[in-house]
């Protein structure tokens, strides 16, 4: 039954698809071209290891029927022409432009999707070995990469006169990039400091020619040496000005610092301090500006806070701070808090929701657990839900003290209150909101699952599942941007 009305379903779809072609009509929402699958609800799927002679392969579902194939089973299946990546683990989801960019990390390729022909655009050239953070401006005229086994956070310019910049920064392992696009910063595993990088005017250029003596003092790299075109600067408080015009003074302090997210205006950076759960001290968010850290010639403006003023605006996290999503005036916080169970250190998973109109948070409410530090995924969907993804949940403090445990969490925003834990199905790596049908996407497990966002029931999925392992979904037809993970 379920087939028949499956069929007859999509054969509407197509008829409707061939009366807008037979009418000159070739758009479905907000000016987009009707893709070569005729599909208007994609859900793209990062699968690795589809068979024994390919690596990764980018498959999407429509997920206005929750089916992988055509309606009469042809094509079998719909896949991005020309993927190439092997073992891809990230999309980076930018729907308003039609496009999205897939690391893999398998061969350390990253991968610009074009959307609208459903097809590869080519891999990024200038990347320096594999990267453990890597972004993709929306204009997509720069890519931020942090390379933790090369210690540098490579920069690549791909406007007129750019190029490869690798930057030196020993242990450098995340990059937060605004999402304007002209401002990036940079964090270092076990460190409290964070950097920032600035492209130079062709007269900063030739006075920075001289080597580290000529640099600006707060600049740890400028480069190449000889005719340098970006330095990385460490945040530091504006105590003094050098001979180069830029201030310097003591490197501003954080407490692990991981992740930064931003204001919906553009103008603020709230720096996660992931404490504890990273070998720190405690968990916070301080307060950046972001306007003295804009990397784009001549548009960089005011000063960063002293160390003082710093510490005197931090946010105090009870929960942990390890990922974050903006959605103003609410900053949700999510982290993992250690406990000493059975006379072993674990860890439980929180949220905790920050009033950014008095910058005051919460208390913590307990979600899945997950692995200390650790990438998450956090996505608000239909229904005032907010949705949690963790790794290694079964780890956690849940599992190990007979809590009903999942990697997956469904928050009602409008009632502030856990819906439910998701039972167990192995790690959740991705998560993708299907606005406007009620229902999400998840990789767990490296398999897909769909639940509904009225009330968290499972879908069936018998008809998206996949041969290999899934570990991202991305909805490429949402209408903003914000529907994504990878930020």
């Amino acid at each position: 039954m379920k087939i028949r009305f499956l069929w007859l379903s999509a054969t509407a779809a197509l008829v409707v698809a061939a009366a807008l072609a037979g009418c000159g009509g070739t758009t479905y929402f907000a000016g987009r071209n009707l893709p070569p699958s005729g599909l208007t609800n994609r859900v793209l799927v990062a699968i690795q290891n589809p068979s024994a002679a390919n690596k990764g392969v980018l498959q999407f579902m429509d997920a206005y029927y929750d089916i992988r194939s055509g309606f009469n089973g042809k094509p079998a299946s719909f896949s991005i022409g020309g993927f190439s990546g092997a073992l891809p683990v990230t999309i980076q989801n930018m729907p308003e432009e039609q496009s999205g960019a897939v690391y893999s990390s398998g061969d350390g390729s990253f991968t610009t999707i074009n959307y609208g022909s459903e097809s590869a655009n080519g891999s990024a050239s200038g990347l320096n070995g594999f990267s453990s953070s890597i972004f993709l401006t929306r204009n997509q005229n720069f890519v931020f990469a942090a390379s933790q086994a090369s210690h540098v956070l490579t920069v690549i310019d791909k406007t007129q006169g750019g190029g490869s910049f690798p930057l030196s920064l020993p242990g450098v392992y995340r990059v937060s990039v605004n999402p304007g696009g002209s401002m990036a910063l940079a964090f270092v595993e076990n460190s409290n400091y964070a950097y920032y990088p600035i492209k130079l005017s062709s007269a900063q250029t030739t006075n920075y020619s001289g080597g580290p003596v000529t640099w600006p003092k707060a600049a740890v790299d400028c480069q190449p040496l000889n005719a340098p075109g970006w330095c990385l600067f460490q945040a530091q408080s504006p105590d003094k000005m050098d001979a180069t015009g830029n201030y310097y003074g003591a490197p501003l302090v954080f407490d692990r610092p991981v992740k930064a997210v931003f204001s919906p205006d553009g103008g603020t950076a709230y720096v996660l301090n992931c404490g504890p759960e990273c070998g720190g001290t405690a968990s916070s968010v301080s307060i950046l500006p972001v306007a003295p850290m804009i990397y784009l010639i001549g548009q960089a403006s005011g000063t960063l806070p002293t160390n003082a003023t710093l510490a005197s605006t931090k946010i105090p996290i009870p929960g942990g701070a390890s990922n974050a999503l903006v959605s103003s005036p609410t900053l949700f916080v999510v982290g993992q808090k250690p406990q000493l169970v059975g006379g072993l250190t674990l860890f439980a998973g929180n949220l905790t929701v920050v009033n950014l109109s008095n910058n005051t948070a919460g208390s913590a409410i307990a979600i899945s657990d997950g692995a200390p530090g650790a990438p998450s995924r956090i996505l608000e969907a239909d229904n005032n839900t907010l949705w949690i993804a963790m790794t290694k949940c079964n780890n956690g403090v849940r599992a190990a003290t007979g809590l009903p445990y999942g990697c997956l969490t469904m928050y009602n925003t409008s009632s502030g209150s856990v819906t439910l834990l998701e039972p167990y199905l192995g790690d959740a790596t991705g998560i993708a909101a299907v606005s406007g049908l009620n229902k999400i996407y998840t990789a767990e497990g490296g398999q897909v699952y769909i639940y509904s966002t009225v009330d968290g029931t499972a879908f069936d999925n018998q008809y998206v599942t996949v041969t290999g392992t899934a570990y991202d979904v991305a909805y490429m037809d949402a209408t903003t941007d914000a529907n994504n993970t990878v930020y």
